[in-house]
């Protein structure tokens, strides 16, 4: 299922430098790791678990308006399962 998740990302992220309507831009990655760009439906924004997500991003970051993209401190295979399980939660 996670391959699954992927490919729908991949899908929404190949070739495209705008964000369509509806959607956002955000970047994963912990520390270690260089951050990925993933465009996502703008309705993640009110699923639980992609709000935990954001509440990491806000404790490590702290909230800076528009340093250039939302970034999200976690592994890409957490960030897969929070997609995973809203997709099919919906």
């Amino acid at each position: 299922m996670i391959s699954n998740t992927k490919q729908v990302l991949k899908l929404q992220n190949k070739n495209q430098k705008r964000v369509p309507k509806g959607h956002l831009a955000v970047y994963v990655g912990d520390c270690s790791m260089e951050m990925k760009r993933h465009v996502v439906p703008i309705s993640c924004l009110s699923h639980p678990a992609f709000q935990g997500l954001l509440n990491l991003a806000e404790e490590e970051f702290g909230f800076h308006p528009f340093t250039g993209g939302l970034t999200i401190p976690c592994k890409e295979e957490t960030f897969f399962h929070v997609i995973r399980y809203q997709m099919e939660s919906s």
